[in-house]
């Protein structure tokens, strides 16, 4: 079993939270074309937006893990739940740009605190030396993100209020949250670490601990900056219908979805660190064969070509941020909700920042400038991976020979 029987439930529970979770983070992208031709918002204004909501999940994922020994893993994700419903439930009502920057900056405090409280739990309830278990609960994300795209893609062919969506979402988190209120959490137990000042700079002194920070600052990133603009590409470059943008989002996804739950299944021959490596450098292959395609191609031949790579991109990215969490969980078992929380910052800032630059660069080369981009910041995530993994392999052989 993935899980004691014990946690049963509450793995469920978690796995329905991230799987809306997935549904909230992909939603903007898939929705993008949209906006565009209701609210009239620059490519600029839209990177600003969606910067806004990465500011608030880096803040709010390493300020969670340093506080989640004092708060809980109920309070956390109770508030998290909320803040989350109350920016759905806001959000693109106008098309005031920086009404909807300060929502989303709300929704990604939320999130932030989602993703400590659920990595945290997993980790609990699996134990060293795993990944199965963490790599199914992020595939409850990506089920989400296929799901999400779909129903707008169709909301927009019926002719039907795509801000829907974002309400009906909202409503559920808070379903939610309520919910959660009668979970048996208590089996976790808590998080008693107290991190001082000087134990902190230890932290800061180990390899590993920054390549976590910055694998996962490259690789959210990546991800989310395909999740956000694919839509928008296929439209521009491919002239595609915007309903087809759309479902190109939940195609990305579906590949990743395959791979966090079909890569689980062969996990227990092939060590996880190798099949890391093997998938982010099919990712970099596929990122790089896809920008190819929108430079030299068009028509419907070039089009579902890149909808092949974005499959098999999808696929790349699946077990990356899991197995990146359960290494970094494992190395420090004695800090685990703050090095989890940095490393999840990492990506939060990758999540800020990739955004921005692919709408500055989008905004003064083309969209298709803006996409290379991600190709060479691929190729840097396989390098970031091999050196995880070499630093990981340094600090468990210093461990055992003590």
């Amino acid at each position: 079993m993935l899980v004691e029987k014990r946690f049963l439930p509450l793995y469920i529970s978690l796995f329905s939270i991230f799987a809306l979770f997935g549904i909230s983070m992909t939603v903007i992208g898939a929705t993008l074309p949209k906006i565009f031709a209701e609210f009239g918002w620059s490519y600029m204004t839209a990177g600003i937006v969606i910067a806004a909501g990465s500011i608030g999940y880096f803040l709010s994922s390493y300020l969670a893990g340093i506080l989640f020994p004092f708060l809980g893993i109920r309070l956390t994700i109770s508030l998290s739940l909320i803040l989350i419903c109350c920016g759905l439930e806001l959000f693109a009502r106008t098309p005031i740009a920086w009404l909807n920057m300060m929502l989303y900056f709300i929704i990604g405090v939320g999130q932030g605190g989602i993703e400590i409280a659920v990595d945290w739990a997993v980790l609990r309830m699996e134990g060293p030396g795993g990944g199965k278990a963490m790599s199914l609960m992020h595939g409850a994300f990506s089920i989400g993100a296929v799901v999400g795209p779909l129903i707008i893609a169709i909301l927009i062919s019926a002719n039907l209020e795509w801000t829907l969506v974002y309400r009906i979402i909202g409503i559920l988190f808070i379903g939610l949250a309520i919910f959660m209120q009668f979970m048996p959490l208590r089996f976790l137990g808590k998080d008693r670490a107290r991190i001082t000042n000087r134990s902190r700079r230890d932290l800061f002194q180990q390899s590993i601990y920054w390549l976590g920070f910055f694998a996962l600052f490259v690789y959210v990133g990546v991800e989310l900056g395909i999740s956000n603009w694919i839509a928008e590409y296929f439209v521009s470059v491919f002239k595609a219908p915007i309903p087809t943008g759309s479902f190109m989002v939940s195609l990305f996804w579906a590949g990743l979805l395959m791979g966090r739950f079909g890569i689980p299944i062969i996990q227990k021959s092939i060590k996880r660190e190798k099949i890391l490596i093997a998938l982010s450098t099919l990712m970099a292959i596929s990122l790089i064969a896809f920008n190819i395609i929108g430079f030299i191609g068009d028509g419907r031949i070039a089009s579902a070509v890149a909808g092949i790579m974005v499959i098999f991109a999808g696929f790349g990215c699946s077990i990356i941020y899991p197995t990146i969490m359960s290494i970094i969980g494992d190395s420090f078992p004695q800090a685990q909700s703050e090095a989890v929380g940095f490393a999840a910052m990492g990506g939060g800032i990758g999540g800020f920042l990739f955004p921005y630059m692919m709408s500055a660069i989008s905004t003064g080369w083309g969209i298709r400038t803006g996409f290379a981009i991600y190709a060479f910041f691929s190729l840097l995530m396989v390098v970031l991976n091999i050196l995880l993994v070499r630093a990981q392999e340094q600090k468990s052989n210093s461990i055992s020979e003590l």
